[in-house]
């Protein structure tokens, strides 16, 4: 999936954001012993020694070569850049579903419409299918780590197969598909620690941001970020840390304003850490306030404006999550089961994008966004 070329992670070209660069393996399977999937897809050992059952009319359909009905359920059908990314690898994964369960796949998508979420209205979409009967195998994008831990175990439960995606989760899922967010923090900080050496660059003043830093993954991302930072340069300063991470919101006109004001109220900051989706807007800030070349940023995702800023030396690096993959895992996933009795890994791996394959994932995000 690596290195030296560029490649589709799903069956639908330019569907991911897939940049040739070698960069370590970042997410893993669980440790070897902790569960035992070797009667699936009937039955198997889960993470916390309970047993999973097949749910028989599932296992009837499956014995008679019929078709399953799969559900993906996401945070929200209307956050930018992310929902349509998400959508377009829904549908590149259902459409490699097909291919490895010959019988087919039935595929359905909900989402609450609020760019926020809802974990309330999420959940109750998903009880309603499966209280409907249209629930064989199930694939979540969880809002929130511990608001979806019971509906996943009850459903297990109920033996029907369940994956997350995108956020790590506490539950009793076959597979959680997502990167591991402490070790991305550290990857981000490598990142800046080999262009500072590239570059003849010595920064010392760093600052923390997100749209939601209490969130556990943007805990991690920037605890990993500043640790990494400070072990390899001790005199590093941070004017906050993950605890008080800088809010940003998800809203552009409010991310930019907050960063003007970070700028202004800092004036010898140096670096932004962003762990979303804003850092064009830091990027912007810098630029209204005559600091380029004097602040720099990275930021999570990948966008039209992040690459801007990559392509202008403001931005070090956007680091790919694979939104489209992680869309797409939960269809294949569950083909897999019920065809091969494969219960598939943990094998997603961050990618950044810097100046040397910002023309290619420029070209990638245009094809999705163009649709």
């Amino acid at each position: 999936m690596r290195i030296g070329t560029r490649q589709a992670a799903v069956a639908v070209a330019s569907v991911s954001l897939i940049i040739a660069a070698a960069v370590p393996v970042l997410a893993q399977s669980p440790a070897p012993g902790m569960e035992d999937y070797s009667g699936m897809p009937q039955t198997g050992t889960l993470h916390d020694g309970s047993t999973f059952t097949l749910k028989p009319e599932i296992a009837a359909k499956i014995a008679a070569g019929e078709p399953i009905n799969y559900l993906f359920s996401y945070q929200s059908s209307s956050i930018p850049l992310f929902s349509p990314q998400y959508q377009a690898g829904y549908a590149a994964g259902l459409e490699e579903a097909q291919t490895i369960y010959a019988p087919g796949v039935v595929g359905q998508i909900v989402a609450p419409a609020a760019a926020t979420g809802d974990v309330n209205e999420q959940v109750a979409q998903i009880q309603a299918q499966i209280g409907a009967g249209q629930v064989d195998c199930l694939s979540i994008q969880p809002a929130t780590s511990d608001g979806f831990t019971k509906i996943v175990n009850d459903t297990m439960a109920a033996g029907i197969p369940v994956f997350t995606v995108g956020v790590t989760s506490n539950g009793n899922e076959l597979t959680n598909f997502t990167q591991i967010p402490l070790k991305e923090g550290a990857q981000a900080a490598q990142i800046v620690l080999d262009w500072e050496a590239e570059t003849g660059n010595d920064l010392k003043v760093f600052a923390l941001s997100g749209g939601d830093p209490t969130q556990f993954w943007a805990q991690g991302r920037m605890k990993g970020f500043q640790d990494t930072i400070m072990a390899a340069d001790p005199e590093a300063t941070f004017v906050n840390d993950a605890a008080n991470g800088l809010l940003t919101s998800y809203d552009p006109a409010q991310t930019y304003s907050t960063y003007q004001a970070l700028i202004q109220g800092n004036p010898e900051l140096q670096f932004i850490e962003n762990v979303d989706i804003g850092a064009e807007h830091a990027n912007k800030a810098i630029i209204d306030a005559g600091k380029e070349g004097q602040i720099f940023t990275i930021g999570w995702n990948v966008s039209l404006g992040q690459l801007d800023g990559i392509d202008k030396g403001i931005q070090v690096a956007a680091l790919d999550q694979r939104w489209a993959e992680q869309a797409g895992f939960g269809a294949r996933a569950c083909a897999s089961l019920f065809a091969n009795s494969e219960v598939l890994a943990n094998t997603q791996e961050l990618l950044p994008v810097t100046k040397e394959n910002s023309a290619a994932a420029r070209e990638d995000l245009n094809a999705i966004l163009g649709g």
